[in-house]
């Protein structure tokens, strides 16, 4: 578990009513969830719209290519950050952090899956979340392919 002098908040861009928001947070080492939490917006089970729209645009990002910035877990808070499991099983294929802590052991593929279904991609979740399919933060947005060691079909409810 991750001490809370490991961790830093170095953005928080407000949302919405003020009442959500994106917050990034600079961080050493790697802690992530093995499965979506309940409220999950990677889990298409979850309830829509429980994010505003600009959450959505600014965490869009975090699938361009070569990405270092991350996509935390709901369920997690900001003095123990985790990366969230619906992330890595749809999003982080192209992002560099993740990448890298795949190569180097810190994230094992093989203790991330899905017993619930899963949107597609960062898109496809964003859309469904109401944000324009034009919209100009999704155009760079890759992670749709299988995450490094992560075979397609794997590590979901529909594979």
């Amino acid at each position: 578990m991750p001490r809370a002098d490991r961790s830093r908040v170095v953005m928080v861009r407000p949302a919405g009513d003020g009442k959500w928001g994106v917050v990034t947070i600079e961080r050493r080492g790697t802690d992530y969830r093995t499965e979506p939490c309940p409220r999950c917006p990677w889990r298409v089970d979850a309830p829509l719209n429980v994010f505003p729209p600009q959450v959505f645009r600014d965490s869009a990002r975090t699938t361009y290519d070569l990405a270092t910035h991350t996509f935390g877990c709901h369920g997690s808070s900001r003095s123990a950050p985790q990366t969230c499991a619906g992330f890595l099983l749809r999003g982080a294929s192209d992002n560099l952090t993740i990448r890298l802590a795949v190569v180097s052991g810190r994230i094992d593929p093989d203790s991330i899956g899905s017993p619930v279904e899963l949107y597609s991609d960062y898109r496809a979740m964003a859309v469904a979340n109401g944000v324009d399919p034009n919209d100009p933060a999704l155009t760079p947005c890759r992670g749709d392919r299988a995450m490094l060691g992560i075979a397609p079909g794997q590590g979901s409810a529909d594979g």
